[in-house]
């Protein structure tokens, strides 16, 4: 994930990632409950973040949500929006529009004098289809539509704009087992058949695809000494071929009275340096839901602080 840390520390010179190193943004995590839980949530429902893991996820969403995903790490500072819209008959569609930030940069002439700003951003826009197929099995699809931007404004002519773009599709599916406790199998795969294609060298690069299954299993045995109480666990294996390794991501969720969560997870990766660990906090009340990670090794965030995530959620 070094390829990510696309932001000079002086800002004085524009550097835009180039060829495959600028679409490793679609690896970083959308949403606080999945990283809390150790990005292990290709078997889980979180509501609208899960479209970014299993678009298949939202196949059983029976209520409207609009809602903004926010993070903050070395990458940049990413904000993901997506109104959700289930029906009775027809399944569940969504829209969502995920922005990383990369930060600006300063063009200086010969003197050092600023001359212009320089605008990178990473833009991913998503339409979404979810339905059940049977009673435990469902299916769904993103169709995603993938630009990393360099806008310029200023003296920008030993710069200039730059735009690469792509489409991809990712693919999902669940399935619920209802034999003695709650346990559903996920699998996903991410960024299918798309290739940046950049309008001023023609160059067309892959994107990351990614393939991950696991599995998410409700503990009944705690219900036995705790009131009031439930604890999920959750486990997934992810290999991103040649562009970020393999890895087994694991996380668990204490929910009390469906209204407060404490999560925890891990993320062991083939290349060690990249292995993290996270904790999160969720929180609903009302029509209002508030979830709160943050991770600890792998990708830190600007200034050497860990990566913060924030998820605010609106169901009506």
């Amino acid at each position: 994930m070094a390829a990510l840390s696309v932001v000079l520390g002086g800002r004085a010179v524009a550097q835009a990632p180039t060829g495959s190193e600028g679409s490793l943004f679609l690896l970083l995590p959308t949403g606080a409950q999945a990283v809390g839980m150790g990005q292990a949530m290709v078997a889980g429902k979180p509501g609208s973040e899960g479209i970014w893991w299993n678009p298949a996820s939202i196949a059983e969403q029976d209520k409207r949500e609009l809602a903004i995903h926010h993070s903050k790490t070395v990458a940049g500072v990413g904000d993901a929006l997506t109104f959700v819209l289930p029906t009775r008959a027809y399944g569940t569609a969504a829209i969502s529009l995920n922005i990383l930030n990369i930060g600006e940069q300063q063009v200086t002439d010969e003197f050092g004098d600023v001359v212009g700003v320089i605008l990178p951003r990473d833009v991913v826009l998503a339409g979404t289809y979810a339905a059940n197929v049977t009673r435990r099995f469902s299916a769904g699809l993103n169709y995603k539509v993938v630009q990393l931007r360099v806008d310029c404004s200023g003296q920008c002519s030993s710069v200039g704009p730059e735009v690469k773009s792509s489409r991809a599709v990712d693919l999902g599916a669940q399935y619920d087992v209802l034999v003695g406790a709650p346990l559903t199998f996920g699998a996903a795969v991410r960024n299918l058949g798309g290739r940046l294609n950049s309008r001023e060298t023609n160059q067309r690069d892959p994107l990351p695809t990614q393939v991950e299954v696991g599995a998410m299993y409700r503990l009944k045995f705690i219900d036995h000494y705790v009131k009031d109480t439930e604890l999920r666990a959750s486990a997934s294996y992810i290999n991103s071929r040649s562009f970020g390794g393999k890895s087994v991501r694991v996380g668990t969720d204490v929910m009390y009275q469906g209204k407060v969560h404490l999560r925890a997870g891990y993320v062991g990766h083939d290349r060690r340096g990249n292995a993290s660990a996270s904790v999160g906090f969720g929180l609903q009340s009302g029509a209002f839901v508030f979830d709160i990670a943050r991770t600890f090794g792998g990708l830190p965030a600007e200034g050497g602080q860990m990566p913060v995530y924030v998820s605010l959620r609106y169901l009506f």
